[in-house]
């Protein structure tokens, strides 16, 4: 009985003190702008991400590029990783987060902000994100017509070598249709902080938006800063 008392004991502190590693992680990464892109394939989004990391030194952190650098690095969680994916298994939220927060760990100290690529992508995701890492400042949704988009993703699957079965329209109609109800979730629960940009119009136009948005988030975190001297 009381070896079972000592074990209860040594979890629940187990538990107490990885939940004040996530608080002091998501504390101190939250003094960094943490900004999310959103939008669907084919929106233009990787072309403003690039054009942000330029002008603010930004690091940007991609939640499928870190599932692939994590297989190739040859390591024990990348082989358990391969395994999933290799049968066609969904990587858990917990296995992606871990990942998120490891890459915003290792950058805090050089990175001037970061922006998170195609996560969440859904409402839950948002959710445990702000809780083991740290608030979102903003999210920007790049958003586009299914049409537009279904045309970019058939033209860029046209340019490819690399021909895939589930390049037809039939079925890029129906991955946008999915990611469409997860975005109105997210966008609904996140109102507040989201700024959605018209991404049909020309790639300058749209980073002039980008560009004021990005300027009064900084703007407010300097502020903030100010006033805890």
């Amino acid at each position: 009985m009381l070896f079972m008392c000592h074990q209860m004991a040594m979890k629940k502190e187990a538990v107490a003190k990885l939940k004040a590693e996530e608080l002091r992680r998501a504390q101190s990464a939250s003094e960094i702008p943490i900004i999310w892109i959103l939008g669907g394939p084919g929106c233009g989004k990787g072309t403003q991400c690039a054009k942000i990391v330029e002008k603010y030194g930004f690091t940007h952190l991609s939640s499928g590029d870190l599932l692939r650098n994590e297989v190739a690095s040859g390591s024990d969680k990348g082989r358990k990783l391969q395994e999933i994916m290799s049968t066609g298994g969904l990587v858990s939220n917990d296995e992606v987060l871990s990942l998120l927060n490891d890459a915003i760990t290792r950058s805090k100290g050089v990175s001037k902000g970061f922006l998170i690529d195609g996560y969440p992508r859904e409402k839950n995701q948002g959710v445990e994100f702000e809780i083991r890492v740290a608030p979102a400042d903003l999210a920007l949704y790049f958003e586009c017509s299914e049409d537009t988009m279904v045309q970019r993703i058939m033209a860029r699957a046209a340019a490819s070598a690399v021909k895939r079965e589930d390049d037809n329209e039939k079925t890029i109609r129906a991955r946008l249709q999915t990611f469409r109800q997860n975005t109105n979730a997210i966008l609904e629960l996140y109102d507040a902080k989201t700024l959605t940009i018209n991404a049909e119009r020309d790639v300058d136009d749209i980073f002039l938006e980008v560009i004021q948005a990005i300027d009064c988030v900084l703007k407010k975190k300097q502020q903030k800063a100010a006033a805890q001297c």
